[in-house]
Order: structure tokens, then C-alpha cells, then sequence
């Protein structure tokens, strides 16, 4: 019988209002910079998927949040530089740390309308909530400004563990702060690599959730043990 649900965060609790373009956009025109959200919006998945994963595994846990800010500064520097104005800015750095900091808040972010009601019946059949993401530890932050924070009995991040998802060693992780073995756990997530595939081969029980209506080449499916993907359109079926 399951006792944990896993969750991811982004994309699967809450998600950028509008683009990530739109609020990079908006911020870069307050210090004068003038870009497309749409040019913008398609450099930064650009730049975030060319770079590393965000882990930093060996190093020291008082170290994590400067090295997550610069693997930020980093990415967005790229981003900007791909949509051609990063020489536009005065003081990226400056602008940047205004930029991470807002996105340690509620206000760029949304709640999906299918997590409080879906969160809410779980913790009435008292199954332990925890939440597993590749976010960075503003996570924190976010999950008690969006009014999330009290559901979750733990949280584990890429950046603390030192691997991200689909990375097994992000599961066990968050498996050892539960009293109960993987064949107990569920995870949800809407990435199929990083939350199905990973979930999955880590032994993990599995729902893909996804959102977006994606469609998978099952010939090109990396997956052991299994016949068919688990996958439902949102939260409102599990």
C-alpha cells in the first residue's frame, strides 16, 4: 500500500506566470534593455538545456547557495547574450541578483487549481507528502509564499543531494527521511526523463504527469521492467 506520494515542484505544483521570457523581459526593460520576451523565452531554454545539471556533489552545504546563484547568473547571462543584449546592461550583475531574488518570491509563480484540492484529499487519507525537484533551495521560500510549505513532511533538492533527477541518488535520498521502503512510494512528476524514467529505474513507483499533452516515442523509451507509461493530464485522476 503506498504511504508516500513524491512530487516534483515546477511544472508539477506551481509554474512561471506567462514565460520565463516575459519575466526576464520585464525586468531587463526596467533597466533599459529592449528584447522580444518570445527571442528571450527561447534562448533561455536554450541556454538551461545546454548547461549542467544543478548539483553540486563534494561540496560543502553552507556553499550550495552561492554556487546555485552562479549557475543561475550563468544560464541567464547565456540566455541573453543568445538573444544578442546582454552588452545592453549597465551592471548585469547587479540586475541579476534583483532578478534571482524576485524568483524566490510568490509573485512569478502560479499554483496549479488541481494541487491544493489534490494535496488536501492525500493529507485526509494520511499519505506523507514530500517533494523531489532539480529546484534550488529558494524552494523553500517558494512553497511557504505560495502557501505549500505545510503540506510537505520533507524536501529534497538536487543541489543538496549533489545529483538531479533522473539521477537514482535524489530518490534514495528522499527515500531515507521516510519510514518505508521504494514499493511504498509514488512519484509524480511532469518531466517523463527526470520524474518518470527516474522514478522508475530507481524502483520507485511512477505517474507521468503531463500537463502539456507531450507525445513519447515508445521505441525510444529508457525504462526497465515495465509496459506502459502511467500517465495522466493532471492531478485531478490520481
Amino acid at each position: 500500500m503506498t504511504k508516500v506520494f513524491f512530487l516534483d515542484a515546477a511544472g508539477t505544483l506551481f509554474d512561471v506566470r506567462g514565460s520565463v521570457g516575459e519575466v526576464y523581459g520585464k525586468f531587463a526593460r526596467s533597466w533599459g534593455v529592449t528584447v522580444s520576451n518570445e527571442d528571450l523565452n527561447t534562448a533561455f531554454f536554450q541556454s538551461f538545456a545546454d548547461s549542467n545539471p544543478m548539483a553540486f556533489p563534494g561540496r560543502e552545504l553552507a556553499k550550495i547557495p552561492q554556487l546555485e546563484f552562479e549557475w543561475w547568473q550563468a544560464v541567464c547571462a547565456n540566455a541573453f547574450q543568445r538573444a544578442g543584449v546582454f552588452n545592453q546592461f549597465s551592471d548585469f550583475p547587479k540586475f541579476f541578483a534583483e532578478l534571482y531574488a524576485h524568483f524566490a518570491t510568490a509573485e512569478p509563480w502560479f499554483v496549479y487549481p488541481d494541487v491544493l484540492p489534490a494535496l488536501n484529499k492525500w493529507q485526509q487519507q494520511g499519505i506523507e507528502l514530500a517533494v523531489v525537484s532539480n529546484f534550488d533551495s529558494r524552494i523553500y521560500a517558494v512553497l511557504k509564499a505560495l502557501n505549500l510549505a505545510e503540506y510537505f513532511t520533507s524536501v529534497t533538492i538536487s543541489t543538496e543531494v549533489g545529483a538531479a533527477k533522473p539521477q537514482s541518488q535524489i530518490f534514495t535520498a528522499a527515500l531515507q527521511k521516510h519510514n518505508c521502503t521504494a514499493e511504498n512510494v509514488l512519484h509524480i512528476g511532469d518531466s517523463f526523463k527526470a520524474d518518470y524514467c527516474g522514478a522508475k529505474n530507481a524502483g520507485i513507483n511512477a505517474i507521468w504527469l503531463n500537463r502539456q499533452q507531450e507525445k513519447i516515442d515508445s521505441g525510444k523509451l529508457n525504462l526497465t521492467d515495465f509496459q506502459k507509461v502511467e500517465e495522466f493530464p493532471s492531478l485531478d485522476f490520481i
